[in-house]
């Protein structure tokens, strides 16, 4: 595919070329192999997207925005916005192509608000971004002046998404590959920073996660990590019975105090916690872009610090170190 051809030729003199026809395998086996029964229609959507040429593009805004709706006639924005649609549910953003704007589940502007006060600078760097979802934080990072920025993701709904971005911003360096932290490859540890934010609470062994991490990462370089908490001291870990917040694929929720020592066990340095913030039904809800059940029902109707399972209601920290 040429969008991750232009990757190959921008990764030339770093250690990712190593394993380049690897990387390259693993793209070819998403996309033609693994079993998705949607995948064809959604790569319909992308191919009847309008070909369309913009010099708008903003990343540095809480919209990722790209393009206006002079940049089209009519019929081509009711064109993209038709395409975009079948491309639902939208869950991180939020984005404007065009003059369209897309209300994402997430506000996910805000978690970056949070955390970029406290971040090492991204200008020039080269970045990972595990778990990115359609690219939201990808593209903040690319405003920021990253040299290049690897997103991964399983999700092949949310690689579609980001590649009907990137139709429109194919100069940006914003790269979003259809695997998980778990198939990518071992031993290439070049990279600046490595974003891993919403992914350790669904992994079966965090600890593992948190070495995988590191391994990707030079030496020095920035863990920035953002996952559920819960409130208490070191040793508290909430484990749930089955579901959390209806979601069953959550496994470990620590404190802070013991995510930071889980960090350190690790070998990071420099471990800090530098926000803490309760989830709001105005940074997670339900939009005509992502109309299924969100926070709000996922929240005891009788006190919403509780879960509808009666666990703590969602709390998140940034926790950052250094490898």
């Amino acid at each position: 595919m040429k969008l991750y051809q232009d990757f190959f030729k921008l990764i030339d003199e770093t250690p990712l070329i190593d394993v380049a026809t690897e990387l390259q395998q693993k793209v070819d086996y998403a996309f033609n192999q693994r079993n998705n029964g949607n995948l064809q229609r959604w790569r319909e959507a992308y191919a009847n997207l309008p070909d369309v040429q913009t010099k708008h593009i903003r990343l540095d805004t809480s919209h990722v925005s790209i393009g206006k709706q002079t940049d089209m006639t009519l019929q081509q924005q009711e064109q993209i916005l038709q395409q975009l649609k079948i491309l639902k549910p939208w869950r991180k953003g939020p984005y404007k192509l065009f003059d369209i704007d897309i209300d994402t589940e997430w506000r996910s502007d805000w978690k970056w608000d949070r955390l970029t006060p406290h971040i090492a600078p991204l200008k020039n760097k080269l970045v990972l971004d595990v778990g990115c979802g359609s690219g939201y934080h990808s593209w903040r990072m690319a405003g920021e002046g990253a040299k290049l920025v690897m997103g991964i993701d399983p999700s092949l709904l949310f690689v579609m998404q980001y590649q009907a971005v990137k139709k429109y911003a194919p100069n940006v360096p914003v790269f979003v590959f259809p695997f998980s932290l778990e198939e990518m490859p071992k031993n290439i540890p070049c990279f600046d920073s490595v974003f891993s934010m919403g992914v350790l609470y669904h992994r079966r062994s965090p600890i593992d996660h948190l070495l995988s991490l590191q391994n990707l990462l030079k030496p020095n370089g920035e863990l920035v990590l953002e996952t559920l908490i819960i409130e208490g001291g070191e040793n508290q870990v909430l484990v749930p019975r089955d579901r959390y917040a209806k979601m069953r694929n959550v496994w470990f929720i620590p404190s802070v105090p013991e995510l930071i020592k889980w960090v350190q066990r690790c070998g990071f340095k420099n471990v800090r916690c530098v926000d803490m913030n309760q989830t709001s039904i105005k940074e997670q809800r339900s939009t005509p872009w992502m109309n299924f059940e969100s926070l709000a029902d996922f929240l005891n109707p009788d006190n919403p610090d509780f879960t509808t399972e009666n666990y703590p209601a969602p709390r998140r920290a940034i926790i950052i170190a250094n490898k």
